[in-house]
């Protein structure tokens, strides 16, 4: 796989997922007479990230994947949805801007010198960024938006994670 399909197909499919859950959640919410955005307070444990946060995470994960690999830096989106309507709106706009990414939008995304607030005066490359976080931490909260849902009874299952497949004759 190059850089484009990491970075913007893989993602982009995966948070299209992620959009397809937040409305089967609704249809729950409304089938079961609860009011959907209460669904933005579940979490798994006590210490981890409610469903807003996990949502909100995977986004920035996508697109601060593709925008430091590009040398960009990533829109800001402030942290404020309260409703599964907004929460879909941002899935929305991430989808969009990573639509804006092209191929060559990555030449030397391997060699990028990748530095976050956390690594104190330290950096990684691209490569090792992309393989050693940004994938995997995109994933992690991924994972967590599915199984939060799962945990609150919306019916989801293995396909709707995994998502429509490019079947070929």
């Amino acid at each position: 796989m190059n850089h484009h399909e990491l970075l913007v197909v893989l993602p982009q499919k995966n948070l299209t997922n992620l959009r397809a859950w937040l409305g089967k959640a609704r249809a729950h919410a409304a089938a079961a007479g609860i009011d959907p955005d209460s669904l933005l307070a579940a979490r798994l444990a006590p210490d981890q990230f409610a469903l807003v946060r996990q949502v909100q995470s995977a986004c920035d994960a996508a697109k601060g994947n593709a925008a430091r690999l590009a040398g960009q830096a990533p829109p800001s989106h402030p942290d404020v949805e309260a409703s599964l309507a907004e929460l879909e709106a941002r899935v929305d706009a991430v989808l969009g801007y990573l639509g804006t990414f092209t191929a060559a939008d990555f030449d030397g995304a391997d060699d990028q010198k990748i530095a976050l607030g956390w690594m104190r005066g330290k950096h990684v490359v691209g490569k090792d960024y992309l393989e050693q976080f940004g994938l995997p931490n995109f994933f992690f909260h991924l994972n967590h938006c599915y199984a939060i849902l799962r945990h609150v009874g919306v019916p989801l299952g293995k396909m709707d994670y995994i998502g429509g497949l490019a079947l070929r004759d």
